[in-house]
């Protein structure tokens, strides 16, 4: 999973993190791609729109 496309679907890296309860900061050190533990978390939250797992390219 993307990093930009979890904060897209949020709306921000911001509103990301605040729906992880974690620090702004934290979600900015991911990187591309966001850490397979928080991708588990972010499948959950967003219902399975957003999938774990799942490496797309650009």
């Amino acid at each position: 999973m993307k990093t930009d496309d979890a904060a897209a679907f949020f709306g921000s890296k911001k509103k990301l993190a605040e729906a992880l309860l974690i620090n702004p900061s934290a979600v900015t050190q991911w990187g591309d791609y966001v850490p397979e533990s928080r991708q588990y978390q972010i499948q959950v939250l967003t219902k399975g729109k957003l999938k774990a797992g799942v490496q797309t390219t650009a």
